[in-house]
């Protein structure tokens, strides 16, 4: 990512972008909310290809395998390195910038009931391929299966103790911290709420995707919804039929970040890498000719 001398008014995760044109400096004081600012967008996605992709992948490597949320990931992450206006977020009703590409995503530690919960935040940078990510990604879901604990479930189990109204106090208090991007880094710097991607993978417990909301808290402007890989028909030119291996992908946006214009042609870029995986091997800055 391009580095840039700190400014007054920039955060610690982001540069203010203060020559914006009026419209998207309005409209953090039009729609104050992120909640207020949602647009969701759902596809389907034909994963004939990644499925190939991933049997040549998986040939050599049985034991730890590359799998769909693997795929997904490097495509977002190659997708935000190559459409910059999506790791942009609104906060203080300023827009920004964000220094790093950066996803977060529940890891279950074990597929039962009562099974504990962990939160992930991965930080990556333009060089990232779909093998560093797969790498990071195993590492990270092995410690945590081992007993680790992410941050933000440390902080919150200590708040949690408190009273409900001293808890509701310090709440408020960070909540006004968070608007002026001052909350302590320790807090949250394993918070998903501040990661550039939030993704929910529903099709590992067999669920289909759908809507989901964005939070007011932080400062995420993309949530991602992977759901069940299921059989859908495809027709041809000739309105030949097929039956397919497709998933459903739901994608939330914050719409102050940017146009309709440049969502679309993110989402057209997406579902490019998505049906050429292979691309996801070279670093995620290497420009796609995807038009």
């Amino acid at each position: 990512m391009e580095v840039h001398k700190r400014r007054f008014g920039d955060r610690r995760d982001g540069k203010w972008l203060r020559d914006e044109d009026p419209l998207h400096t309005f409209m953090p004081y039009l729609l104050q909310n992120r909640t207020d600012a949602e647009a969701f967008v759902s596809e389907q996605i034909d994963i004939t290809n990644i499925l190939a992709y991933l049997e040549k992948k998986n040939a050599a490597n049985p034991q730890y395998k590359y799998t769909l949320f693997h795929v997904i990931c490097a495509a977002m992450v190659k997708t935000i390195a190559l459409r910059p206006k999506m790791n942009r977020f609104i906060s203080g009703r300023r827009l920004y910038q964000r220094h790093d590409i950066s996803l977060s995503f529940v890891a279950k530690k074990q597929f039962n009931d009562d099974g504990e919960e962990s939160l992930l935040f991965l930080k990556f940078d333009e060089d990232t391929t779909i093998d560093s990510l797969y790498e990071r990604i195993r590492s990270e879901v092995t410690e945590i299966r081992k007993g680790k604990n992410d941050n933000s479930t440390d902080v919150m189990a200590i708040l949690a103790k408190l009273p409900r109204r001293i808890l509701a106090i310090i709440v408020g208090f960070l909540r006004m911290l968070d608007y002026y991007g001052k909350v302590p880094y320790d807090l949250i710097k394993e918070d998903p709420n501040y990661s550039s991607v939030m993704l929910s993978n529903l099709g590992s417990i067999k669920l289909n995707a759908g809507y989901h909301h964005l939070n007011n808290w932080g400062n995420n402007s993309i949530f991602v919804v992977v759901g069940e890989k299921h059989k859908a028909p495809y027709y041809d030119d000739q309105g030949n039929v097929t039956m397919r291996d497709c998933l459903n992908l739901g994608i939330t946006l914050d719409e102050r970040i940017a146009d309709g214009y440049y969502y679309s042609k993110t989402i057209k870029l997406l579902k490019y890498l998505l049906q050429n995986p292979q691309l996801l091997e070279k670093p995620a800055k290497e420009v796609v000719d995807y038009e």
